[in-house]
C-alpha cells in the first residue's frame, strides 16, 4: 500500500504542469486590482495585505513543487519545454516574480526590487529562448499558434510596472520595445489564426481571453514610462476595452466547457483591464472609469471565486496532475 501511495505521489510531480502558475498571475492581479481599487475608493489595506501574503505563500508553495519536478523528472519539464502550447506558459513564472514585485512596492523596497531583478532577467532570458525556438529549425503548425502565445513577448511590458519606480527606467523602455513590437506581430497571427483556421481546442479556448491583457498591462507600463495619460494610452486603454467586450460574448460558450487549468486565462487579464481603469481614473478624475473598474471588479471577483472552488474541486476528484 505504501508503495502504490509512493508511486502515486510521483506520477502526480511528474505530471505537475508548468501551467498551474497561471493561478499565480491571477491571485496577483486580483491583489492589485483590490490596492488600486482600496486608492481610489477609500478603503483600506487590508484586504489587500490578506490578499498579497496568500498568494506570495501560493507562489513559494508551488515553486517548490516544480523545482522538486525539474530535479526529479528533468526530461518531463523538457517535454513540456518542447511542447508547441506549453512552451508559452513558462514565463509565467517570471511575470508572478514581476506582479509580485509590483505588489510588494508600497511594501518592502528591498522585496520587490529583488523580486523585479530575478523577475527581469528570468524574462529577458525566456523571451530569447522562446523566440529563438519559434524561429529555429523547428516546424510549427498553424494549428499550435494561441492567444497562450503572447505571454513570453509580450510579458516584457510588464517589467516597466515596477522598474520605473524602482529606477530602471532605460532598462524599463528596452522590455517596452520588446513587448509593442512582439505584440503587434502576434496580434496579426493569431487573429489570422483566429479568422482563417479552425476553432481552437477546447482546453485551449480559455485562452481567447488572454487578448485583453496586452493593450491592458501596455496601458499601465506607457502610463509609468511618459508620466501621464495621453493619446496612446487612451488608444490602448480602448483597445483593450474593445476586447473585453469581444471576450464576453464568448464567455458563456467557454464555460460550458469542461475544467482545465487553462480557465485560470480567464482571471489576470480581466485584473488587467480593472487596474487599468482605475489608473485612468486616477489620472484623470473620469468617473465613467471609475465606474468601470468598479464593475470589472465585482466581475474579477466572480471569476476568481469561481476558478477557486473549481480548482479545489479538481484537485478532490484527482484531476489535477494528470497525463494529458
Amino acid at each position: 500500500m505504501a508503495n502504490s501511495a509512493d508511486d502515486l505521489t510521483h506520477s502526480k510531480l511528474e505530471h505537475y504542469p508548468i501551467t498551474i502558475f497561471a493561478i499565480i498571475m491571477g491571485l496577483s492581479g486580483l491583489t492589485l486590482a483590490v490596492q488600486s481599487a482600496g486608492h481610489n475608493l477609500g478603503f483600506g489595506p487590508g484586504l489587500a495585505h490578506g490578499l498579497y501574503g496568500i498568494t506570495g505563500f501560493l507562489f513559494f508553495l508551488l515553486l517548490m513543487g516544480y523545482a522538486a519536478k525539474c530535479l526529479q523528472y528533468p526530461q518531463a519539464v523538457l517535454a513540456e519545454w518542447r511542447h508547441p502550447v506549453k512552451m508559452a506558459f513558462f514565463p509565467a513564472v517570471s511575470i508572478s516574480l514581476l506582479l509580485l514585485g509590483v505588489a510588494s512596492l508600497s511594501r518592502h523596497a528591498q522585496l520587490a526590487e529583488a523580486l523585479w531583478l530575478i523577475g527581469m532577467g528570468m524574462q529577458a532570458a525566456l523571451t530569447l529562448a522562446v523566440v529563438s525556438g519559434w524561429i529555429s529549425a523547428r516546424s510549427f503548425q498553424t494549428g499550435h499558434l494561441s492567444p497562450a502565445w503572447f505571454i513570453p513577448a509580450v510579458g516584457n511590458v510588464f517589467v516597466p510596472i515596477a522598474g520605473v519606480p524602482l529606477g530602471y527606467f532605460e532598462l524599463s523602455w528596452y522590455f517596452m520595445s520588446v513587448g509593442l513590437v512582439f505584440w503587434g506581430v502576434l496580434m496579426a497571427l493569431v487573429m489570422n489564426r483566429l479568422i482563417f483556421h479552425d476553432p481552437l481546442p477546447g482546453r485551449l479556448q480559455p485562452t481567447l481571453v488572454i487578448l485583453i491583457a496586452p493593450p491592458a498591462v501596455a496601458f499601465l507600463a506607457w502610463v509609468r514610462l511618459y508620466g501621464e495619460v495621453d493619446a496612446l494610452a487612451r488608444l490602448l486603454i480602448n483597445a483593450a476595452y474593445f476586447f473585453t467586450l469581444l471576450v464576453a460574448l464568448q464567455l458563456p460558450r467557454i464555460l460550458r466547457l469542461p475544467f482545465a487549468l487553462s480557465f485560470w486565462a480567464l482571471s489576470f487579464p480581466f485584473a488587467a483591464v480593472t487596474i487599468a481603469s482605475f489608473t485612468f481614473a486616477a489620472n484623470t478624475g473620469s468617473a465613467a472609469h471609475l465606474w468601470i473598474g468598479t464593475v470589472l471588479l465585482v466581475v474579477l471577483s466572480v471569476i476568481i471565486i469561481g476558478l477557486l472552488l473549481r480548482t479545489l474541486k479538481a484537485v478532490r476528484q484527482g484531476e489535477i496532475c494528470v497525463p494529458d
